[in-house]
């Protein structure tokens, strides 16, 4: 079971890559919050040797498909191989407010997304003609000028985020990975996800071994009662954000608290983000999150997965303290039932 972290900041993603690297960590990985998805990648790549790179994930939708091929491209040049475009449909208010872009039929665009980016690639590696049409965008020029031309590193994988079963199938048919949003619990896990991968396989006749999959979870971890109270406070406003929406309302479902999404949402929509978190009480922060000292989260994380996953991402959010990351990915490697990396 390889192990993903978050890479933290901008300016210091280079030195922050290289101290994830010297604990251990396999990966490390972006996500669309203050700083734009691609750039930390592109300054922690030459400063790492082994650290896999990706992006969980950038906004799949407002971006258009020759964009991320080109950008996918380069990163994997600038790391020699080790990343992975991680591409996620997020919701429609975001979508739609934030971005401005569309968000109708966020299924049929993800396909046709993924179908562009291989089309794309097979032009560029084998010298295919680009002739991709879908209902969403079409791409049937590419001369020379703007071909870089095979990879010498090979072209980098796709993975998709997903939550719900029909996102799981799909990445599960078209993808090279399926990262598992962190919002979740091991009973919709065993439930709802590990169902859904299967279906997904067998719709394009492919076998398990074709897919990586990563688990993902909020990690609120600590060794001392300081920083187990900064990674509580942490993680329940993460979780009570997340809560709030409808899109996973699903999750909540599964433990019989689907009650607590609307009167969330109530309180986020009138600016009262104060007194979300409380209402995320000690059980659910259990059930929603790997909480507790670098020993019991890794045994909370091989309980939650097992051997049913590739990858693990830890979600922190909160700076966890390097030597508290670095017990915890000692005490994964060690600890009973986890698989090898």
């Amino acid at each position: 079971m390889k192990i993903d972290t978050s890479l933290s900041g901008l300016e210091d993603a280079p030195d922050h890559a290289r101290r994830l690297e010297g604990l251990g960590v396999d990966g490390a990985f972006t996500f669309e919050g203050p700083h734009e998805v691609f750039t930390p990648l592109i300054l922690a790549a030459p400063a790492t040797t082994s650290l896999e790179l990706a992006t969980n994930v950038a906004i799949a939708f407002p971006r258009n498909p020759v964009q991320l091929a080109h950008q996918a491209y380069d990163l994997q040049l600038l790391s020699r191989g080790r990343f992975t475009l991680g591409l996620g449909s997020q919701i429609r208010a975001q979508v739609e407010r934030r971005y401005g872009a569309s968000f109708d039929r966020p299924i049929a665009r993800m396909r046709a997304l993924v179908g562009a980016l291989r089309a794309i690639f097979a032009t560029w590696e084998i010298g295919a003609p680009l002739d991709f049409t879908s209902e969403f965008t079409s791409h049937t020029l590419m001369p020379p000028m703007f071909n870089p031309g095979p990879h010498p590193f090979g072209m980098p994988p796709i993975a998709i985020g997903g939550l719900g079963p029909q996102m799981i199938r799909l990445a599960a048919e078209v993808a090279d990975g399926l990262l598992i949003m962190p919002f979740n619990t091991a009973e919709h896990f065993r439930q709802r996800t590990l169902p859904a991968i299967d279906e997904g396989l067998a719709r394009a006749g492919r076998r398990r071994s074709d897919l990586t999959v990563t688990g993902e979870v909020i990690v609120c971890c600590g060794r001392d009662d300081e920083e187990m109270e900064t990674a509580r406070a942490a993680g329940r406003w993460l979780l009570a954000f997340y809560a709030s929406t409808p899109a996973y309302r699903p999750v909540l479902e599964v433990e019989g608290w689907e009650q607590l999404q609307p009167e969330l949402n109530m309180l986020s929509k009138t600016d009262r983000w104060e007194e979300m978190p409380q209402m995320i009480d000690d059980s659910m922060l259990a059930a929603l999150a790997a909480v507790g000292t670098p020993r019991e989260v890794a045994a909370d994380i091989v309980d939650r997965f097992g051997d049913r996953v590739d990858r693990v991402g830890f979600y922190t959010p909160y700076q966890m303290a390097d030597d508290t990351l670095g017990e915890l990915v000692d005490a994964l490697g060690g600890a009973p039932g986890a698989v090898p990396s």
